[in-house]
């Protein structure tokens, strides 16, 4: 896989020129790991970020009695380790490689050095911080759960308001009994029982150019509902996601206050368990009778 692109891919390097990327990618380090074998800790002082070039490795929180809790898969092109690049403290999960990999590894010095020499670049990854931590911002401070039918509908032009009647009048009954009933009263009407000189006779050519043109427009129209569908659908799977990390984000926080409510609570039934030591009585002598 190239770097090039892979570097691109990364929302830390959004606005990166590719005489940019290319002095980033002269700093990299290949690493390789075996399979299981571990590529940082949890706690471990987090001095560079990774890029996976090939094999998958495992992000997770170390569990007792060797029950890890796994929190994401990575495959190629995907990266991680992207705070502790910035702050330098201490891992916040373990990452293990589930796969022989090949990792691309950025240290903070090659970074440091390269913004030495490109101020201006350090703008560009300042400002796609600030887009990321504005958009989690908002996910946590908005609410998540949001009628996807409704957001779609106030925003649909009059054109994809008669896409989408056309096509839910095309899959029904009502369409194909309305034209039985029409096809009928044309052939009917211009019948020579029916007329003298009919307008259109038997083959019924205009009536057929007529349908051809009904069905040449009624195609079209069915695509662009269905990729309206499409995009609503993907809408809609978006707000799945979002609903779904703000939950996550608050079952956390849930359990780490109940966690320290536990704690505390122990602390407390100790102090209040724990018998308090006697003061200690000082003994008259004995006075000789």
């Amino acid at each position: 896989m190239d770097v090039i692109p892979l570097l691109r891919s990364v929302p830390l390097f959004e606005g990166l020129s590719d005489e940019d990327l290319e002095s980033i990618a002269r700093g990299l380090n290949r690493r390789s790991f075996r399979a299981g074998e571990i590529v940082f800790h949890q706690g471990d002082l987090g001095d560079s970020m990774y890029f996976i070039q090939k094999g998958d490795v495992n992000i997770h929180l170390p569990g007792e009695d060797s029950r890890r809790i796994s929190l994401k898969d990575l495959g190629p092109g995907e990266f991680f380790g992207e705070v502790a690049l910035l702050d330098g403290e201490p891992r916040t999960a373990s990452a293990l490689a589930s796969t022989s990999t090949i990792l691309l590894e950025l240290q903070r010095d090659a970074l440091e050095r390269y913004l030495e020499g490109r101020p201006q670049a350090a703008m560009a990854i300042l400002r796609s911080m600030g887009q990321r931590m504005r958009r989690n911002i908002a996910l946590l401070d908005s609410r998540a759960a949001k009628n996807v039918e409704e957001e779609f509908q106030k925003n649909l032009s009059w054109s994809e308001h008669l896409a989408d009647q056309v096509a839910e009048l095309n899959g029904s009954w009502k369409f194909i009994l309305l034209l039985i009933v029409l096809t009928a009263l044309w052939c009917a009407g211009n019948s020579s029982l029916a007329l003298f000189a009919p307008l259109d006779p038997y083959p019924y050519q205009f009536f057929n150019l007529a349908l051809a043109i009904l069905v040449a427009l009624q195609g079209p129209l069915i695509v662009m509902s269905q990729n309206r569908q499409a995009k609503k659908d993907r809408a809609r799977s978006e707000t799945d996601y979002q609903v779904n990390l703000k939950n996550e984000v608050n079952i956390e926080t849930l359990l780490r206050e109940m966690a320290e409510f536990r704690n505390e609570t122990q602390e407390r039934l100790e102090r209040l368990e724990r018998p308090e030591s006697p003061e200690p009585v000082a003994r008259k002598e004995a006075r000789p009778a």
